[in-house]
């Protein structure tokens, strides 16, 4: 298992990223712009697929990687947030950038990102284009950190854009409808570009289809519109399912668990087929390639426990979907931690009707600016008739939850299953 290391120089390096880039969101794309015009542009330098969307993105994301893989190329992947590691972030061929590399990169252009006052995530994604030029990458697919319109990584001009599902998050950055959220994500899609809409809403997938359209993308492709997914079953080994296409219809399998994730991989098949040569060729016979997709935290079944990153109520809709799928043996804790800045009420809303017990925490990773209230958490799962004990040491938390027998759903935010995988030694790495 790949642990993560402490050496002093890469800890000071994190200490420095973390704690004097970080500064909030500072939306817009001139830093960014930037700072990479003083590294050399690297990532007008390579091909990049580019995914937007509430949930989903992640898994569609993965997809691309497994199958551009599958056809012997190089492909870095960025994505956000990470786990344990901060190298979870910057990958080559699954291979995560190294310590030695990030320590470099930070110590040659502390003076730039300082003047230019470039957030960390700015500072990151920079980094993340250097290493993929370094590496000699034939194709990177990049995950949206945050909207699309103005995140960082909308520098790029793809080879075809992706939106995979529009849901309420981060309403003081994007607006607290969905229609504004999804105007924000949209904002990936470019003039010539290939547009391809995994939304399964019928009224917010035409919308964005319409947006793909005023920016000028071609063609657009809305997939649950063009192609059809049926037959859907989902197990703890995956889920099976029949697409058909104007090519006909197949039987596919990813490893990946729920009902969502069929679409998920509908839409990173469809990236691939709309981005032409040499891409077009992945989606083809993708079966066995699907069959090495991996991401971590996504309904990951370790033992009796269950770890699931979802941070807003839709994630945690599609996470009761997929239990309700699966039926993992009972009693069914759920350890749960949720920002502050979220509608943790309606999270814990979604899920009670299938959670026997909840243990409500508060992981160590999370920004003390962050954390949500733990009492005002207990009170309101009490009051709400739930059963729920609350406790601050996050290891007595997970131990607790554990105790019960039946399974241990660990949920709510990154934080809490980053920092549940670090104690069990469960590494994201090797999901």
């Amino acid at each position: 298992m790949n642990e993560p290391s402490t050496t002093s120089a890469y800890a000071a390096s994190l200490d420095y990223l973390f704690a004097r880039v970080t500064g909030g969101w500072k939306m817009g794309l001139e830093r960014t712009t930037e700072l990479l015009s003083l590294l050399g542009d690297p990532h007008t330098r390579v091909p990049a697929f580019h995914v937007a969307g509430t949930n989903g993105k992640g898994s569609v994301i993965s997809t691309l990687e497994a199958l551009l893989r599958g056809q012997g190329l190089r492909v870095g992947k960025y994505t956000s947030p990470h786990l344990i590691d901060f190298r979870e972030r910057i990958a080559v061929n699954g291979i995560p950038m190294s310590e030695e590399d990030v320590v470099t990169f930070i110590a040659r252009w502390t003076p730039d990102v300082e003047r230019l006052g470039a957030t960390f995530f700015e500072a990151t994604t920079a980094m993340a284009f250097d290493h993929f030029v370094r590496e000699a990458v034939d194709v990177a697919v990049i995950e949206v950190g945050l909207g699309g319109r103005l995140d960082s990584t909308n520098v790029i001009t793809p080879v075809a854009a992706g939106v995979s599902s529009i849901g309420i998050d981060h309403v003081q950055y994007l607006g607290d409808t969905l229609e504004q959220i999804a105007r924000e994500k949209a904002g990936i899609f470019k003039r010539g570009v290939p547009a391809v809409i995994g939304e399964s809403d019928p009224s917010l997938r035409k919308f964005l289809a319409s947006l793909a359209r005023d920016a000028g993308a071609t063609p657009v492709h809305i997939v649950a519109e063009e192609w059809a997914v049926s037959d859907i079953e989902v197990s703890l080994e995956g889920t099976r399912f029949t697409l058909r296409t104007d090519r006909g219809a197949r039987r596919l399998q990813t490893p990946l668990i729920g009902r969502h994730q069929a679409m998920n991989a509908a839409t990173a098949l469809a990236m691939l087929e709309r981005a032409g040569a040499p891409y077009a060729a992945a989606a083809m016979n993708p079966e066995e390639a699907l069959a090495r997709v991996r991401i971590a935290g996504r309904f990951q079944s370790v033992g009796s426990i269950i770890f699931d990153v979802a941070h807003n109520p839709a994630g945690c809709a599609v996470l009761c979907e997929t239990l309700q799928a699966v039926r993992p043996a009972r009693p069914l804790t759920c350890l749960m931690t949720a920002l502050r800045d979220k509608d943790w009420q309606a999270m814990m809303t979604t899920l009670a009707p299938l959670v026997d017990r909840f243990v409500l925490a508060s992981p160590p990773s999370v920004p003390a600016d962050r954390a949500w209230a733990l009492g005002e958490a207990l009170a309101f799962a009490l009051e709400s008739g739930w059963k729920a004990t609350a406790e601050p040491d996050f290891d007595r938390a997970l131990a607790d939850a554990r105790a019960t027998g039946g399974t241990t759903l660990i949920t709510g935010s990154f934080h809490t299953v980053g920092d549940a995988m670090a104690r069990l030694q469960v590494s994201p790495l090797a999901a």
